[in-house]
């Protein structure tokens, strides 16, 4: 049986796993990321010496840094599949569609794994959500645009998972044969929380798409970067000048920051955007009519802009963010590029950061029990994957809804590519 590849292409890591005689093993393809088998789904372009080159993952990352954000970053690729609007977009010149952008990127995956088990592969399972988009019409045309990309990557045989059922079959491979449950699955990413309900079993006249298996599914756009950004606006911004007001040269009235630069503040990629000269004068303009210790806040700001170490910061405040999962209180520390931030952050005031995020994905679990007529006394099994999934706020909404006894969780980043490879078995 030749060797199959899983890959998990997801809005801000992807995963490598592949099927090897039966066997499964996720693959080491980002080694310079601190989580070797999790790949940052990033493409950096950048012109060098009269060539364009590009880079994936934190390879990525570490460039689009050092470069000072000069080029072209993009993430978040995978939401743009059922965008109809999006067909082109210009890189230095060259035309990409999205199907080829994402090909580059599932090109490093290949050649990367292949490198790793040292022969080609061809064969794949793609995991994909169980919907890509509510109207029909736009779902498929992402599905046929993902299919796409993974041929111009140079992949053959080509088949699909559902995302939520790929992170849950380690654990269905754990039930007796004809064993039948009812499993919610809650999957937390860094964009969003997805949820699915649906019939887990090891019976062998199951088709392998299990479509006929899914009960209900429900989603929101709320996940880790967005506690991120909650905590850098309730902790860390006021270092940056957000709350500073000054007296306007026109008249009596206050001023500060204008919404749009806080908005961008509060997210580490969109940083470099502030860098526009008339973001630039109406942040001097502030400083020069601010109170002296004022001032200094808004240099901060300037040299977060200019330095471009928004990313560095934002892994101090995700760093925080897990520690609080297991301990009632953690500091936020960031000691470089001319500030020293030891701010301390304890759970309490954390969960009251995201309170309102959590009423929505309580709201959003509501629906999907709803959609699929179920009570939560019928779930059999929640299976819970993704970093959020760690935090006691949203764990303790299906250990008190649901019971503790009946959660299994799987790994953060690595449990859907996991699937995928298991899945392979059943590929031809």
């Amino acid at each position: 049986m030749p060797a199959i590849f899983g890959i998990d292409f997801g809005t801000s890591n992807s995963a490598l796993s592949v099927n090897l005689e039966g066997k499964v093993t996720l693959l080491d393809v980002d080694r310079d990321n601190p989580i070797s088998n999790s790949l940052k789904s990033i493409l950096y372009f950048l012109k060098e010496d009269g060539r364009t080159n590009s880079y994936v993952g934190y390879e990525g990352v570490k460039a689009y840094i050092e470069n000072e954000a000069e080029g072209r970053y993009m993430q978040s690729i995978k939401t743009f599949l059922p965008d109809i609007a999006f067909e082109k977009t210009n890189i230095y010149g060259k035309s990409y569609t999205l199907e080829e952008l994402i090909a580059l990127f599932l090109t490093v995956m290949k050649q990367r794994g292949q490198e790793i088990i040292k022969q080609e592969v061809t064969d794949l399972v793609l995991g994909r959500p169980v919907i890509f988009s509510e109207d029909k019409e736009r779902d498929k045309i992402a599905h046929e645009r993902l299919t796409r990309a993974a041929q111009i990557a140079g992949f053959k045989n080509i088949s699909f998972q559902l995302e939520p059922i790929a992170a849950a079959l380690a654990y269905e491979n754990s039930l007796e044969a004809c064993e039948e449950q009812i499993v919610l699955v809650g999957d937390f990413g860094a964009g969003s929380s997805d949820f699915t309900i649906y019939k887990a079993g090891k019976n062998a006249g199951r088709k392998a798409s299990r479509d006929q298996d899914i009960l209900s599914v429900g989603g929101v756009y709320i996940g880790g970067d967005v506690f991120d950004s909650e905590i850098m606006r309730e902790k860390v911004a006021a270092y940056y000048g957000k709350n500073v007001q000054a007296k306007s040269m026109w008249s009596d009235n206050l001023f500060g920051l204008s919404p749009l630069v806080i908005r961008k503040l509060m997210q580490w990629h969109l940083i470099p955007q502030l860098r526009l000269p008339r973001t630039l004068d109406n942040i001097k303009e502030l400083k020069v009519r601010a109170k002296f210790a004022d001032k200094k806040l808004l240099e901060n700001l300037e040299n977060l802009i200019h330095s471009n170490y928004g990313y560095l910061l934002f892994r101090s405040i995700e760093k925080t963010k897990c520690e609080l999962s297991e301990r009632k209180e953690s500091i936020i520390n960031f000691k470089d590029y001319g500030i020293c931030i030891d701010e301390l952050l304890s759970r309490k005031e954390f969960e009251g950061f995201i309170r309102e995020k959590v009423v929505s994905l309580n709201a959003c679990i509501d629906s999907t029990l709803a959609a699929a007529d179920l009570s939560c006394s019928d779930i059999d099994v929640v299976f819970l994957t993704g970093g959020s999934s760690y935090i006691p706020l949203i764990r303790e909404i299906f250990e008190t809804r649901i019971g503790k006894d009946k959660i299994r969780s799987a790994d953060a980043f690595t449990s859907v590519a996991y699937g995928l490879g298991l899945q392979g078995a059943l590929m031809g």
